[in-house]
């Protein structure tokens, strides 16, 4: 065997033992199980149908009337049902025994709605408006005018000076994913790599894989193998999003989150690959499977300041921390996605961001080489770094 084509070979190795791993299938199947299920009940809760029964008196026959044909206008999914009863306490008593959902009577200044422990806000949002407007033509008629020249003027928007203020929203959600999935697959994959690593070396595996080919060969392909399936893992996840998305209220907007979706695979290939290096050192420090927890805390910690930055952080903060790698591996493509940056901040971003990966690659990489090698106890970066190999 060429040593020249001995990556190939552990990444084919390592991907092949992932592939065949009964827990990372099962674990992958339930995420995707999970995902299917979330976007199925946005999907339904957003087409589903819902039925009101709304008690009235004679004395609040013709107001519950206005609010059964108004309701297909303001919201085509639900339907209003009067329920005639005799008097107030009979409407309290239909409310009570949930024959009805809800009572409406009039009071000295208005109008009321009564539930037995709350009032549903769409039966509630349709009775507002649909009695608002029925009122304020009335009054309007009484003055001589009509219910447009009373409201001229009146109307309240909003709108954002950065961006679009439909998509400002699901952008944030979309954001805030992004974090999620890269800690989550940096932390599941980092890991499964340092111990895969100590573990050769508990064993002395790696003692006779070094007398067929060079270490940093062995490094390389662990690390292809690891971002490989970190990656492809992502895009089914981001498959199954998209198309669940898709047949939800969010359908619309994916057109424009597209190129920061794409922009945010590019970065999370750098990031991840940087994060992976790192805990494939981590690996190599230990001796143990017990020791991997103390080597790996420094990683572990600094992935958790990238979450936890990208969740929390704001402002000068968020634009400073976008363009300092591994932070702008999450950081930028939520500000593209978000729309507070242009493509060209995000490639001069990404160079940045691989030019330090390749660097951390390479550090990682002697000192890998070196630690493996080493049996004789836990080791710190520095006994690593300076120890024979």
């Amino acid at each position: 065997m060429k040593t020249t084509n001995a990556w190939t070979l552990v990444a084919r190795r390592e991907l092949s033992v992932r592939l065949r791993d009964k827990t990372f299938i099962g674990s992958t199947l339930l995420s995707l199980v999970i995902l299917v299920a979330v976007f199925g009940f946005q999907a339904w809760n957003a087409n589903k149908a819902s039925t009101y029964d709304l008690a009235v008196t004679s004395q609040s026959q013709q107001m519950g009337q206005v609010v059964v044909d108004a309701a297909p206008g303001i919201d085509d999914k639900v339907t209003v049902t009067l329920v005639d009863v005799a008097d107030d306490q009979s409407a309290k008593a239909a409310v009570t025994d949930e024959s009805a959902d809800a009572w409406l009577h009039r009071t000295s200044d208005g109008w009321q709605l009564v539930g037995k422990s709350d009032v549903s806000p769409g039966l509630q949002d349709i009775a507002t408006q649909s009695i608002g407007t029925a009122v304020l033509a009335a009054n309007a008629d009484k003055v001589g005018t009509d219910v447009t020249a009373l409201q001229k003027g009146t109307d309240v928007t909003t709108d954002i000076l950065d961006g679009d203020a439909e998509q400002a929203g699901i952008a944030k959600a979309v954001g805030f994913g992004m974090a999620i999935l890269f800690y989550m697959s940096a932390a599941i994959f980092g890991m499964y790599l340092a111990m895969s690593v100590t573990e050769e070396k508990q064993s002395r595996i790696v003692e006779i894989i070094a007398t067929s080919i060079p270490l940093r060969h062995l490094l390389f392909g662990k690390l292809i193998a690891a971002v490989a399936l970190a990656v492809g893992q992502l895009l089914l996840y981001a498959a199954v999003a998209i198309v669940g998305a898709s047949f939800t209220e969010w359908g619309d907007m994916l057109p424009g989150l597209t190129s920061g979706l794409i922009w945010f695979i590019v970065f999370f290939i750098a990031g991840f690959t940087m994060i992976a290096a790192l805990y494939a050192v981590s690996g190599a420090l230990a001796s143990r499977q017990e020791d991997i927890q103390s080597t790996s805390f420094p990683v572990t910690m600094l992935l958790m300041v990238m979450f936890f930055g990208a969740m929390f952080a704001s402002g000068p903060i968020v634009d400073v921390l976008a363009w300092i790698p591994p932070f702008s591996a999450i950081l930028q493509p939520m500000r593209l996605v978000s729309g507070e940056a242009q493509w060209w901040e995000a490639l001069i971003s990404l160079g940045i961001l691989a030019a330090v990966t390749v660097g951390v690659i390479l550090v990682a990489e002697r000192i890998y080489r070196r630690a493996l090698m080493q049996t004789g106890g836990k080791l710190s970066y520095k006994d690593a770094w300076n120890a024979e190999l």
